[in-house]
């Protein structure tokens, strides 16, 4: 029986130390990942180690489809993260991504994008940004919006109260780059890549809803219809300084914070990253962690929201999953501290138990030897 127990806790040990085997990589990845959940470059890294140990290919597969869409920026983000990550690519993908990223960045297509973001107003890389940001700087392209969305909400029709606030928005910071020469452009160029983002269907939902709400915010409706009513494209000077009057500055706080954190997310990874950051995000601060991201990460960000969508900013699921292998991990340690404790308690049980039987035998040869000797002597 003494034996019997002794085996079953050396058998616990055993079986502790087998799953503490298989849980311990899982509770520290969980672990990890718990600890880094409010910094996205941590986060990020993280993630990416989990994502790229899994698939081989994953990588190079995505370079493939990016140069399929015709997207070469984004080849080239996933080429500088296969650099930074030591991970081989062959010689001939990376001479076609180069070539892409040639033919997208030579003068031609340059000069028709910029034409594009000027006429249209909208922009889907730094190119049509450029004649974006121009068009609105020159009021043309802010007023445009206002002017049409204005309209649509005065005669009760569809009106995108998202566009028309940002447009007012743009019409103010304008005002204000020229006043503090240039010091506001940050904000009008985040602004108008919101615009544009919305524009083309690449604002998130969540973001959308809240940039929604602050637009409302910072417009005086019935102000802005007036001004609308008697505003025109053709009398820039008047209609400005009319729509400008519609605009709240002490309420628009959030929304110049939310310009400058996308034109961050631009400055390191283009409009394009811009874009896709605007794309995943559910609201300012995901904006504001993309900015984080951007920051550190530079042009190896739009291969990284590539792969992890919003979970490149912050945690999202999985924590409870996450939790159970800590608890899992926990357990199992305590189960394999108690075996080794029990191992070594009936161990000392038995030794002691040996060293007291001997002891006995002594005693008792001892005793005997005594009784020979005196029934001797009698």
């Amino acid at each position: 029986m003494k034996w019997l127990r002794i085996g079953s806790a050396l058998s616990g040990i055993a079986a502790c130390s087998l799953v503490l085997a298989q849980v311990a990589p899982h509770a520290r990845h969980a672990g990890a990942v718990l600890a880094a959940q409010d910094d996205p470059v941590a986060l990020s890294e993280l993630e990416l180690d989990a994502a790229l140990a899994h698939n081989d290919r994953l990588v190079q597969d995505n370079i493939e489809a990016a140069l399929k869409a015709g997207d070469a920026d984004l080849a080239d983000s996933f080429v500088a993260l296969a650099r930074d990550r030591n991970i081989a690519l062959p010689d001939d993908l990376i001479s076609r991504v180069g070539d892409a990223v040639k033919a997208e960045n030579s003068g031609s297509h340059l000069a028709k994008r910029f034409a594009t973001g000027l006429v249209t107003g909208n922009a889907d890389d730094i190119a049509s940004l450029s004649g974006t940001i121009a068009g609105d700087l020159f009021v043309i392209g802010d007023i445009r919006d206002v002017v049409r969305e204005g309209k649509h909400l005065a005669m009760g029709e569809d009106t995108d109260r998202l566009v028309l606030g940002l447009a007012t928005a743009g019409l103010a910071v304008t005002a204000a780059t020229y006043v503090s020469a240039g010091g506001a452009a940050p904000v009008r160029a985040g602004l108008s890549l919101v615009k544009d983002a919305r524009k083309v269907g690449r604002l998130g939902e969540g973001l959308a809803a809240w940039a929604g709400r602050s637009a409302r915010e910072v417009v005086d409706t019935p102000m802005l219809q007036n001004a609308v009513a008697k505003g025109s494209v053709f009398r820039p000077g008047e209609t400005v300084s009319a729509i400008k009057a519609a605009f709240r500055v002490e309420k628009a706080g959030a929304l110049m914070r939310l310009g400058k954190d996308v034109t961050r997310v631009a400055e390191k990874t283009g409009t394009r990253g811009a874009m896709d950051s605007l794309r995943i995000a559910e609201g300012p601060k995901d904006v504001a962690r993309a900015a984080r991201l951007a920051e550190a990460q530079g042009g190896k960000t739009r291969a990284i929201m590539k792969l992890l969508g919003r979970g490149a900013l912050l945690l999202v699921g999985g924590a409870f999953d996450l939790a159970l292998w800590l608890l899992g991990a926990a357990l199992t340690l305590f189960g394999l501290l108690s075996s080794i404790k029990a191992t070594t308690e009936r161990l000392t049980q038995a030794w002691c138990d040996r060293k007291r039987a001997r002891r006995l035998r002594r005693a008792q040869i001892a005793a005997q030897s005594a009784l020979a000797d005196a029934a001797l002597t009698a």
